[in-house]
Formats: C-alpha cells, sequence, structure tokens
C-alpha cells in the first residue's frame, strides 16, 4: 500500500513537470505543488503534514501520592491531502490519506481487514447559485470541534466531548446551501444521509442509514478566512463575529458503539441494531484576537447493551450521555496564545462507566499560523469512584 502512495505522488510529479503549467505558488502552507494545466480544465493541490507529540501522564492518590507515571513520544498524524477543480471551477474534489499508525490503524473484517488509509475521497458540485451537492467519504455535519481540522485546533488535541459523542467521518451525500437576510445575516444550511457504518467500510450497509442536518446563524456576517473553523483570533477580527450551531444526527439500527465508530456490535448471526439520536449544539466568538467556543451534546439510544440471539448482553454498549465543553483563549500581538477549557462528560445513568469533568491549561505559539506552530497543554481530570489524573502535552505541527 505504501508503494502505491509513493508511485502515485511520482505520477504528480511526472504530470507537474510535463504538462506545462501556468500557475504555481511556492509560498509556504500554501501547499507543496500548487498545479494548473494549461487549459485551465483542472486544477491540482498536494499537500502534506505531520504532527509530533510527546505526553504524559500520572494519577494521584488520597494521599496526594503521585503512582502510575507513563509518557510518550509519536507521530500523532501524518497525512498526504490533494484538491483542486476538474472541468470547471464549480466540480471539486478532496482526497486525503492518513499515514500514521493513529490514522490507519483497527483493520476489521469490515474494511476487508485493511488499513484504513482514505480519510476523505470527495467530490463538490456548486450547481446552483449557493447550493452545493457533495458524494463521497468525507466529514458528517457534526459538532464544530469535529469539523475544524485537527490541524488548526486551539489545543494539542480535541475535547472529551468530541472523543465521547461526536459523528465522524463516513460515505453518503450531503446537499449544502448558505444565504443572507438583510446586509450581513447569513444562514448555512446542510442535510447528509450516509450509509451508517463510517469510514473505509467495504460490507455495504448493515444496519439502517445515518441522517444528519445542520443550520448554522452568523447575524454578524461571515468570519474572515472562514475563521468559524479554525482555533484561536489569528485573523483578529475588527468586529465582532459570531456564528450559532445546531446538528440533529438520526442513526437508524446503529450496529457500531459510536453510530459511526468505535466497535462493531457482533453476535453470533450478524450485528446487534439499535437506534441513536445525538443532538450538538454549538458557537464560536471571535474579537480582537480573544475567541471563545462552545459545545453541547446530548446521544441518546433506544437500546444502550448490544445482546445476542438469546437476548445475552455481548460486552458491547452505546456511549450515550450529554457533554459541556466551553474554552476560551487570547492571541498576544507577538502570536503567543493562552487558552483555558473545561468539559464536562455526564454518562447515561446505567452505563458502566465514569463521569469526568476535566480542566485544561494550554499555550501556543504561531510562527505561520497554523501551518507552523508549537502548543503545548496540561490537563487536570476527576473522574467519578477513580483518582484524579494529570495529563501533559507538547506537540509541533507543520503543514505544508
Amino acid at each position: 500500500m505504501r508503494l502505491k502512495l509513493i508511485l502515485s505522488f511520482l505520477a504528480i510529479l511526472f504530470i507537474y513537470y510535463t504538462q506545462a503549467q501556468t500557475k504555481v505558488d511556492h509560498t509556504f502552507g500554501k501547499g507543496i505543488i500548487n498545479v494548473v494545466a494549461a487549459d485551465s480544465s483542472w486544477d491540482l493541490k498536494f499537500a502534506a503534514r505531520f504532527q509530533t507529540l510527546f505526553i504524559g501522564d500520572f494519577s494521584i492518590d488520597n494521599n496526594g501520592e503521585l503512582y502510575d507515571a507513563n509518557s510518550n513520544f509519536l507521530i500523532r498524524r501524518s497525512r498526504f491531502k490533494f484538491d483542486g477543480f476538474i472541468y470547471h471551477p464549480s466540480l471539486t474534489y478532496k482526497l486525503e490519506f492518513g499515514l500514521s499508525n493513529r490514522d490507519i490503524g483497527n483493520a476489521v473484517p469490515e474494511t476487508n481487514n485493511s488499513s484504513r488509509l482514505i480519510l476523505d475521497a470527495v467530490l463538490k458540485w456548486n450547481f446552483y447559485k449557493n447550493l452545493s451537492i457533495w458524494a463521497g467519504q468525507t466529514k458528517l455535519p457534526g459538532n464544530r470541534e469535529r469539523v475544524i481540522s485537527s490541524g488548526d485546533l486551539q489545543f494539542v488535541d480535541r475535547s472529551l466531548l468530541n472523543s465521547n459523542y461526536n459523528i465522524d467521518r463516513d460515505v453518503g451525500i450531503q446537499i449544502r446551501n448558505h444565504h443572507k437576510i438583510g446586509k450581513q445575516f447569513v444562514i448555512r444550511e446542510i442535510i447528509a444521509i450516509s450509509q451508517g457504518e463510517g469510514r473505509n467500510v467495504t460490507v455495504g450497509n448493515l444496519g439502517g442509514y445515518d441522517y444528519t442536518a445542520r443550520i448554522e446563524l452568523l447575524p454578524f456576517g461571515n468570519f474572515t478566512k472562514k475563521g468559524d473553523y479554525f482555533g484561536a483570533d489569528l485573523e483578529r477580527e475588527k468586529k465582532i463575529k459570531f456564528s450559532l450551531g445546531i446538528t440533529y444526527d438520526m442513526h437508524d439500527r446503529a450496529v457500531r458503539e459510536h453510530g459511526n465508530t468505535r466497535n462493531f456490535m457482533r453476535t453470533e448471526t450478524g450485528y446487534f441494531e439499535t437506534d441513536i439520536n445525538t443532538l450538538f449544539v454549538d458557537f464560536m466568538l471571535k474579537y480582537r484576537g480573544f475567541s471563545m467556543m462552545g459545545e453541547y451534546a446530548d446521544k441518546r439510544s433506544k437500546d444502550l447493551f448490544a445482546r445476542g440471539t438469546e437476548g445475552e448482553l455481548t460486552g458491547d454498549f452505546v456511549t450515550a450521555g450529554t457533554g459541556l465543553n466551553l474554552q476560551a483563549g487570547y492571541l498576544f500581538p507577538s502570536n503567543y496564545e493562552i487558552a483555558a477549557r473545561y468539559t464536562s462528560i455526564t454518562r447515561d445513568k446505567d452505563l458502566p462507566i465514569n463521569n469526568i469533568d476535566q480542566f485544561t491549561l494550554g499555550g501556543s505559539k504561531y510562527f505561520v499560523g497554523h501551518k507552523l506552530k508549537v502548543q503545548a497543554d496540561i490537563s487536570y481530570a476527576k473522574e467519578e469512584n477513580t483518582d484524579d489524573a494529570v495529563m501533559y502535552r507538547m506537540q509541533f505541527d507543520l503543514h505544508f
């Protein structure tokens, strides 16, 4: 598989040097290769990025003693991305591949026991005014923090709310629209229908489909350079910008613990099926270097615990419950930022896992925005029925 990637990359380089391209942009952070065909029938941008992460943690017992200390260096993410247009600027595409073990692991029979290499493979057609249709595999229009790229985050990584309740990527169709009311009030609408089993699944529709609807309200107009979908106020908005988003996801007969991710709930004769409904409410605010983001999640299921053909428990269960995440930061003129985050996870009362409150303090230095940065944070977690825990991280992020 990796040999195929190398050969594909060499093929792109061959095209780059032989097709008499008319535009080349070598600005750092704008991609390694930027190509427009001589007849303007297509263009392509190739970019690469990686994150080198150090992470450590330890627990604290009732006497204040530290124990169970761990630390690790790893390549958290390493990715290739291709995007551009074909035939006409209204028809665009995006391909993104994950290369790190964290990106491609968890090969299971449902993915043909293969690495989950493909993150995004999607066509986008702006077919009428502000109406677009997306077809392929990509992120669903779920909570804002999940849709924000992992390379554009305010902290080293996303919050516990996201890891417990997000709806992630899937294969299907999305219809998107945006319009204005008056001079600046922007409204965006998204509807998605997806297969429901997540990314890189090869066995077809196992349960029911996943239906997602999202609306976003921006009363003060669009953010500068789409700033409602990246962390920190890097554009230092001169006027207050605010976005409110609401998503409702209805997953019919889901066969995975998380809906689109985590374990498949297998039984002796197939899969356990249960309806999962998820509500997200989120916002983003930015003004003169200050930024604030908040999210609320509520995931519910008709049947929380997977059962076999005889009614016996299989050990799998839906991670239902609610979550709240609030974070804010200030970007100084020197491009150093300090930020704080509070996350609360409240499990469904019947689940055998604990509620968690986590407090995080972070700092970042943006050398070239999110394209070249160093971030560090420290988190203190209070979990029911167990000792408190501390996690500390530092990450270097490079995006060509």
